[in-house]
């Protein structure tokens, strides 16, 4: 089937058409930046005008990432999906990445940065938070992709670790529907179309309570 994939997990919005076949018919970016709800459905648009075939699935990645994006674009993605009566599958953040690099032949890290001093770091499918100080030193050989995976494989290598640097940082939403494929290929249930998130929310409810709802 053709699949509708989507990605803003990270700096980087993208969509794409992929066919049955693994072929990328059509493929839009954009900045995953404020403005990115009115921004992605022109994406969405796009790609199908450009790839014009009838979208079995669609794919959007879960998380961990970014909060506005994640959360703008599995609502797209799941408004889409209703309405087309197609099924809809998570992808996390590690499957995206892994499926770009089928053939490692050594364990893939994931590196993204969460803010300021602060790195999410996706081992064997296990999202943790770490201050950049505290990155985990491996010693047996690994490699590494996201937007924080300059730094992680500096601390590394700096260390004698054997890391290699891919080229990945950002997601490229082939990739989402690639993983999606070989989920399903596998026989493996779908993933939930709901985001994943590593820290708990920086927001509070205030001390008294949320306000009543207006008469």
């Amino acid at each position: 089937m053709n699949i509708l994939a989507f990605d803003a997990a990270l700096s980087r919005a993208g969509v794409a058409v992929v066919s049955a076949g693994g072929m990328v018919l059509a493929r839009q970016f954009a900045p995953g930046r404020p403005g990115l709800i009115e921004t992605l459905p022109e994406l969405v648009q796009s790609c199908l005008a450009k790839a014009s075939v009838p979208i079995g699935a669609v794919a959007v990645t879960i998380g961990p990432g970014s909060f506005t994006g994640l959360r703008t674009t599995i609502a797209i993605a799941q408004g889409y999906a209703a309405a087309a009566g197609v099924p809809l599958w998570g992808v996390s953040v590690a499957e995206a990445f892994e499926a770009a690099f089928p053939v490692l032949n050594r364990p893939l890290w994931v590196a993204i940065r969460a803010r300021r001093e602060k790195i999410f770091l996706i081992r064997n499918g296990i999202a943790e938070s770490f201050a950049d100080a505290d990155i985990p030193i491996i010693r047996t050989p690994v490699a590494v992709a996201g937007n924080a995976a300059n730094e992680v494989a500096a601390l590394i290598a700096a260390a004698g670790g054997d890391v290699f640097l891919t080229s990945a940082r950002e997601i490229d939403p082939a990739w989402v529907a690639m993983a999606a494929r070989a989920r399903h290929a596998a026989g493996l249930a779908p993933l939930p179309a709901q985001p994943v998130y590593v820290d708990p929310p920086e927001a509070k409810l205030p001390a008294g309570g949320l306000r009543p709802a207006p008469v």
